[in-house]
């Protein structure tokens, strides 16, 4: 079988793909020995007050996916090791660094550390090099033909990978709490449509990065409309551009700032959920978005955690850090394809199609030291992991009254929650890594000749377009934006 079909056969099968030459079949036999391994009663048992989590905080960073961000795990012996001693023989990760892709002029290239394939510029921001494909038309071309597709735009640098020592974080975090390698973006598309799947659970039927200049930010129910409604209260914790606005003038009340997320933190004010956004703009950006230098993601990630895991909230706290799609990296995992409002049998136009695997770390004193969740989710898991703890949702399963529903769309009514791979008996509190590490500091920018070769950042381009001030909200996010 070639690629293309072993990718189309994967899709079918719910994403199941390939580790190493197994076949289908034995990775899902993998799944699901290494989940009887690990027995414990999740929080779902119980009634969702009782679960141990007030307090929800995400982060969702820019175009990565798992295989070139945490496939190093797959190698990592000591990790693989305490792994197996602590859940079974079963352990492992479905994460593969080493692939080899056909270029359009028939080259066989392998994967490479990022050393390689993303120099020789800056090997940490990926400088000269096109941006990887991940619109509509190239996902799917990856998703058929491989990552150096004709129609993917790729070069070599799509097929770079990190490793343990390169991202130290994300190492710390890995070992200590939940990893999910089966965590989908909610589209094989870009930015702004999975951010809103993320919000919304739907993109209004977009595939691209429309941006809602003349709607005045989209109009349909988001979660932060019905957790407001319910009482529970909602913030945007924004860098520089709160992706939030992408919603409106009526998102206003809900925006902070970064420096606010971390008094909040200190003081125990947080909202209940919390969205911590990094930086999407400018010589400070820090989101991992090529161009971006990781080290800065690093940097980022660790300053949220420490001041998350410093505050009073921590102790009955979640934290959830994922990716908003895959960036047009490599990764060997077929995406699958979910029910959805938009489900279409002309792949064109079927928004049931979800992304290539994101990284996704799942930290809280609930977590599993050292686990990995094979569980296939994607970003609208998240959402019903919110309506099962504050909204009334039943902790599996679509059911619930359609005159009076606790689901947003059809997506994320049919999503896994989340919440299944926390523990009900697992309590601590405790990091056991020493997050004030020392960190590399990132490389200065790529130059203006490599930004323009490279493309404008979608939030970078919202502001050139005055979408703030279009909307009437310029003076009030002045302060952010």
């Amino acid at each position: 079988m070639d690629r293309r079909g072993f990718l189309k056969l994967g899709a079918q099968l719910a994403g199941a793909g390939a580790v190493g030459g197994a076949t289908v079949a034995a990775q899902g036999a993998f799944a699901m020995e290494a989940d009887r391994a690990a027995k414990f009663t999740s929080v779902l048992a119980g009634a969702p007050a009782n679960s141990g989590i007030d307090t929800v905080v995400i982060v969702m960073m820019e175009n990565r996916s798992f295989d070139s961000y945490l496939g190093w795990l797959n190698r990592d012996a000591k990790y693989i090791a305490d792994g197996k001693s602590r859940f079974g023989s079963g352990f492992g990760v479905l994460g593969n660094i080493h692939q080899t892709f056909t270029a359009p002029d028939g080259k066989r290239v392998k994967t490479e550390p990022h050393g390689v394939n993303a120099g020789p510029i800056n090997s940490w921001e990926g400088c000269g090099h096109p941006d990887p494909g991940h619109g509509w038309r190239a996902g799917r071309a990856e998703r058929d033909f491989g990552f150096l597709a004709s129609d993917s735009g790729n070069d070599p640098f799509a097929l770079s990978y990190f490793q343990r020592t390169d991202l130290p974080i994300y190492a710390a975090l890995s070992r200590r709490f939940t990893i999910c390698d089966r965590w989908h973006a909610a589209l094989l598309g870009p930015t702004y449509p999975n951010r809103e799947y993320l919000l919304s659970g739907q993109s209004g039927g977009h595939k691209d990065n429309y941006l809602p200049l003349a709607e005045g930010g989209f109009q349909w129910p988001a979660i932060f409309d019905r957790l407001n409604a319910a009482g529970v209260s909602v913030a945007d914790y924004a860098s520089d551009f709160p992706p939030f606005i992408l919603f409106g003038d009526r998102t206003a009340p809900y925006l902070r700032t970064l420096d606010d997320f971390h008094a909040d933190a200190a003081a125990g004010t947080l909202a209940q959920v919390s969205y911590v956004d990094p930086s999407f703009i400018g010589d400070g950006e820090n989101d991992d978005h090529p161009l971006a230098d990781p080290r800065a993601g690093q940097l980022f990630i660790r300053d949220v955690v420490r001041s998350f895991t410093r505050s009073p909230q921590w102790k009955r706290g979640l934290l959830l850090v994922m990716y908003d799609e895959w960036g047009g990296f490599f990764d060997h995992i077929a995406p699958p394809v979910a029910l959805d409002d938009r489900s279409s049998p002309i792949d064109d136009e079927n928004f049931g199609q979800c992304g290539f695997r994101v990284p996704a770390i799942i930290a809280s004193p609930r977590a599993l030291h050292g686990y990995v969740d094979h569980t296939q989710y994607d970003h609208t898991s998240v959402l019903r992991f919110l309506e099962w703890r504050f909204l009334g949702a039943p902790a599996n399963g679509p059911l619930g009254n359609p005159a009076n529903p606790w689901w947003l769309t059809t997506r994320d009514r049919h999503a896994r929650n989340l919440g299944r791979t926390l523990s009900s008996t697992v309590f601590d509190p405790n990091l056991h890594f020493d997050i004030d590490m020392h960190l590399a500091a990132p490389s200065p920018p790529c130059g203006q000749d490599a930004a323009r070769v490279l493309g404008s950042h979608p939030f970078a381009t919202a502001v050139e377009q005055g979408y703030l001030e279009r909307l009437g909200a310029g003076r009030r996010l002045r302060h952010i934006a």
